[in-house]
């Protein structure tokens, strides 16, 4: 061996011994310079929902309602009775049963205001719970859909929880009644975002891009389908991907998804539920027909074609009972009566009978079942009677018409208003149309929003405005 290769193979073995160590302090003094030039991305806590995937068209963005803000204000709820939860009240037929006297004449100045607030244009209607009123409204100025709580004593805002949206003015933005309960509030966006908060808090709980998560598609005029809270679920009909999820109220996972053989999309309608053969089904308007899906494991117990609307499917099924489900809708379809049998384990759909819209119809409100009595507003604006077989009883007659506008029933009354903010109350009898008093509760137009009524205090609206009246016809006492 010479001298110049054994020089060399002492270097190479002094290397290999030394290798660990230049590893090593190399390692440290990187480590060093990370630690002082501090890191671009800091480590955040992680919020509740943000396991799921949340992306706005890139893996950079979070969805709009992770992007929200919850603003606190100085309302204070006081605990009152009645509740009007969702969409259509407790039990889904927009009835209040309270016991609450109710006036059945009003005198100058009356139904008299409690209070009133500007909100943004739409047609959102109010839930209320535990002296707190619940409105899904829109701020134009900030491009913002908000979900505010208010108190019902007074009207102020308790919080308000608002997330970045740019919705244009397309008859008006919001149009959806939220969803509430001792714990959790729901709402659907006019965009079909999904957020679910602390009811009594508005601390953020999670949320659901029904559009990027199922592929559904905007009803046109946005979304008009209210969320349903169901026992520990909420339940919602995306269309798309899903013709129905269920949701862990909780934690915001899946608990079961409904799927879409047909590729119906989702409507203005909202999903009830029903009884039948002791199973529970959520019953559901889609844009080629209705279903029927299993509050158990959310398959398909039933559908039908046999009712659809071309244009925009709006009122709500009305489930009238013996396996009966009332349908109506506008744009020139009329209304159609079926009946649900079981035979073997399988559920058959059966059309009773249909009406030309000239005898009943609903272009917009969901009739109401009262008595063994169907009432609702016509597409002519007038308020009519219909009995189960689809006879006509009466008309509220030409020289009253209501438009696009609400009704609700309480205490055997019929409130209805009309587009401009006309209340009207009326008798709910098959006898004839009785009306008792009239009243301009607001004035402005498009008076089209959901009624809600608790502790006899009515809650109405228009495009821009919303009030609280006592329909007792007396103030009531706050601490009653």
């Amino acid at each position: 061996m010479t001298a110049k290769l054994r020089i060399k193979t002492s270097t190479l073995l002094i290397l290999i011994r030394i290798a660990p160590l230049i590893i090593t302090i190399l390692g440290l003094f990187i480590l060093f310079l990370w630690m002082i030039s501090g890191s671009k991305s800091e480590l955040t806590e992680r919020i509740p929902g943000q396991d799921r995937v949340f992306v706005d068209g890139s893996p950079q963005t979070v969805s709009a309602v992770l992007r929200g803000k919850l603003t606190k204000f100085n309302g204070v709820a006081v605990d009152m009775p009645g509740s009007w939860p969702r969409f259509r009240g407790a039990d889904f037929d927009n009835i209040s049963k309270e016991n609450v006297p109710l006036a059945r004449r009003w005198g100058p100045g009356q139904p008299k205001a409690f209070w009133g607030i500007d909100v943004g244009e739409g047609y959102a209607g109010p839930a209320i719970l535990n002296g707190r009123v619940y409105l899904l409204d829109y701020d134009a100025k900030q491009q913002a859909d908000v979900l505010r709580c208010l108190a019902l004593i007074d009207g102020k805002d308790i919080w308000r929880y608002s997330y970045p949206l740019k919705v244009k003015r397309n008859h008006g933005m919001s149009r959806t009644v939220p969803a509430v309960n001792d714990k959790y509030v729901v709402s659907i966006g006019p965009k079909c975002h999904v957020l679910c908060l602390d009811s009594t808090t508005g601390e953020f709980r999670w949320g659901i891009d029904l559009v990027r998560d199922y592929n559904a598609t905007v009803p046109e005029w946005y979304a008009g389908q209210c969320p349903l809270i169901d026992g520990e679920r909420a339940i919602f009909a995306p269309g798309g991907d899903a013709l129905m999820i269920a949701v862990d109220l909780a934690t915001g996972s899946i608990i079961w998804k409904t799927p879409n053989p047909n590729n119906w999309n989702m409507t203005h309608s909202s999903i009830v539920p029903m009884e039948f053969n002791g199973k529970r089904i959520y019953v559901y308007c889609a844009s080629g027909g209705i279903a029927g899906v299993s509050a158990l494991n959310g398959s398909i117990l039933w559908e039908t074609d046999e009712w659809k609307i071309g244009i925009a499917t709006v009122p709500t099924p009305v489930i009238i009972g013996d396996g009966r489900i009332f349908l109506t809708g506008g744009y020139n379809t009329g209304s159609m009566m079926i009946k649900l049998t079981e035979s073997a384990g399988k559920i058959s759909v059966k059309t009773l009978y249909r009406l030309k819209p000239e005898v009943f119809a609903s272009d917009q409100q969901t009739p109401i079942l009262y008595e063994g009595y169907i009432y609702g507003v016509k597409p002519d604006g007038q308020l009519a009677c219909i009995d189960l077989n689809g006879k006509l009883l009466w008309t509220s007659g030409s020289a009253n018409r209501f438009g696009l506008g609400p009704l609700l029933i309480a205490s055997g009354l019929i409130y209805v208003m009309n587009d401009t903010g006309l209340l009207t109350l009326a008798e709910a009898t098959p006898e004839g149309y009785k009306q008792l008093a009239q009243a301009q509760i607001l004035t402005g137009h498009d008076a089209w929003g959901p009624m809600a009524l608790v502790d006899g205090r009515l809650i109405a609206r228009d495009l821009t405005r919303m009030v609280c009246l006592d329909v007792t016809g007396q103030v009531l006492a706050f601490n009653r």
